[in-house]
């Protein structure tokens, strides 16, 4: 395949043909490929991702259409001939809307955990669940099959303390839930409204001020510090918030020739001179010796 056609495949086709992917690896010796009628599957309801972009979705259907399903799903039977995807489930949307009839499989005999377990590894590791959708599933296999966090951690592959912060977001508002799941917010923004429990309505409005003003984590940190230095009230949090440029830190600017930001904290606040390199952090040190 020439160079050019590698590049017109886009991430579709990777998505389709990994580069680590050997389908033999998915096999045992009584172990084989079918084609299986979409008409017979149904998705895994432990599937963790919820949410599917349907550009990509149309991407990858584009792809299928032109070189169709180069990587197997892999699904368990069930007692009426039909069968549930365990992994892949991403294929097999994008193949229905290429409208093809059948997709290559591989069926094994699964007990419900290592459904679960299948299929987040196989999202997490390819796709990138979002804060939200790994929240969720770390909390069904809390829930469902009695596993601690520090399992978890292990099957993820990720620290305990990455699985602690995330399990957390489990006690997010469900608004904030959900605009973590749309990704109008980031789990930096979630974090600093989680330290808003002990007061719902604030944390609605610190929500609707980061969608509304755009607010990066670092703003809301802000908010969040003006409120524990003792404002108390929402507006005067927010303007401190939004603070401009003060004579002070224009003054500074142009006396060392570099931009210069005040960040309020609780106490105080840290002044924040910026640099280039080492020869213009010395330039500036010996502007201020």
């Amino acid at each position: 395949m020439s160079d050019q056609n590698k590049k017109g495949l886009g991430r579709g086709f990777e998505a389709l043909l990994p580069s680590n992917f050997n389908k033999e690896s998915l096999l045992s010796p009584n172990e084989k490929i079918l084609n299986i009628e979409l008409s017979k599957l149904s998705p895994n309801k432990h599937q963790p991702r919820t949410v599917f972009d349907q550009k990509a979705l149309e991407e990858l259907a584009s792809s299928i259409k032109q070189y169709g399903v180069i990587q197997p799903i892999l699904v368990t039977p069930l007692d009426d001939g039909n069968y549930t995807i365990v992994a892949g489930e991403r294929r097999y949307r994008a193949s229905k809307i290429a409208g093809i009839k059948t997709i290559p499989a591989v069926v094994k005999k699964r007990q419900e955990l290592e459904q679960l377990e299948i299929a987040l590894i196989e999202n997490i590791q390819r796709e990138n669940l979002n804060p939200m959708e790994q929240a969720l599933s770390i909390e069904r296999l809390r829930q469902q099959f009695n596993f601690s966090l520090s399992d978890i951690s292990k099957r993820m592959g990720k620290a305990i303390s990455t699985v602690n912060n995330l399990n957390r977001l489990i006690d997010l508002p469900d608004s904030a839930k959900e605009a973590l799941m749309k990704r109008l917010i980031v789990e930096g923004h979630a974090r600093q409204i989680l330290s808003l429990n002990s007061d719902p309505k604030m944390q609605d409005f610190l929500l609707n001020e980061i969608i509304k003003k755009k607010w990066n984590v670092r703003q809301a940190e802000q908010f969040v510090t003006s409120l524990k230095s003792g404002i108390k009230d929402s507006k005067q949090a927010s303007d401190r918030t939004q603070q401009k440029e003060t004579t002070e830190t224009k003054t500074l600017s142009k006396v060392l020739n570099t931009k210069v930001s005040l960040r309020r904290m609780a106490k105080g606040g840290k002044l924040e001179i910026a640099y280039k390199n080492d020869e213009d952090l010395n330039r500036i040190l010996k502007r201020i010796n």
